[in-house]
């Protein structure tokens, strides 16, 4: 809004418009597709055809001209490379000295790029959740692409066959559970806070939900059959954070559990986390 000559304060809002999320989609080929080829109408979601190309150009047209617009200052080389290497890293810990090190440039340099592409929304940094717990947390905040498309297209999957046979696949889907739930949270108006949580022998919940007087404990996997260690593992994590619900998010085709503790595919977590606009 650099061009408006006057102040817009008390009459401008900010609506965050994400790509299409899973619940928005009308049919069953569209929602089949949706974790590979993201959310952007035209990315693949509405014509498979267009994927991975159009992603590739989406991202090729930010570097080159929106990001130096928004004023990141390095060459578009650099933040390709930097999009590459966050796409490396989707999933685990925020590390700017490492990725510096990685890039040759120092951790205020890209921890001040990373701003830039957090801000054209194409990550996110989730933050640690922190408790009065007698255990070390990790405090770091986790790096999640925003459209598993996107990131699907900068790690070069192209079909289905690749993405399931990708080392990164669990992490993918992961940030998509994620992306899915909170952009939900965001289009039903429902205020909300998201963390992870992890300790430092290795407890850890992979989203923290708080809205009202709700603290769910959400563990997410690519798997289709979830052990009872799973499960059990996730009771524990969520008893140190003292977790309203417990839900373990998986590929299961048979929801299981209760109010308190449930185990359910994606299509039933979203059931649920929209019900949190009614409580």
């Amino acid at each position: 809004m650099h061009s408006v000559s006057e102040s817009l304060a008390g009459r401008m809002a900010i609506l965050e418009l994400t790509p299409f999320l899973r619940s928005e989609l009308s049919n069953d080929a569209m929602r089949g597709r949706h974790f590979l080829t993201g959310g952007f109408p035209d990315g693949g979601v509405r014509k498979p055809s267009a994927f991975p190309d159009w992603a590739n150009n989406y991202l090729r047209l930010i570097t080159e001209r929106d990001l130096p617009t928004l004023g990141i200052s390095c060459s578009p080389q650099v933040t390709q490379k930097l999009l590459r290497m966050l796409a490396a890293l989707n999933g685990q810990q925020w590390n700017a000295s490492e990725l510096g090190r990685s890039m040759g440039l120092n951790y205020q340099t890209v921890t001040r790029y990373t701003d830039f592409i957090e801000g054209a929304f194409l990550v996110r940094r989730l933050p640690a959740f922190h408790a009065n717990l007698t255990k070390r947390l990790v405090k770091a905040p986790k790096i999640h692409w925003r459209d598993s498309g996107l990131l699907h297209a900068t790690l070069g999957i192209h079909d289905t066959q690749a993405l399931h046979s990708h080392p990164a696949v669990g992490a993918s889907w992961e940030s998509h559970v994620i992306e899915q739930a909170l952009g939900l949270l965001q289009s039903l108006g429902v205020p909300h806070n998201a963390n992870y949580f992890r300790t430092s022998d290795g407890y850890e919940i992979d989203l923290v939900i708080e809205s009202g007087r709700e603290r769910w404990a959400i563990e997410i996997k690519l798997t289709t059959d979830p052990s009872p260690v799973d499960l059990g593992r996730l009771d524990a994590s969520a008893k140190m954070i003292g977790a309203t619900r417990s839900i373990l998010v998986s590929r299961v085709t048979k929801d299981a559990g209760d109010s308190k503790r449930l185990s359910c595919g994606l299509p039933r977590f979203l059931d649920e986390v929209g019900g949190l606009a009614k409580r």
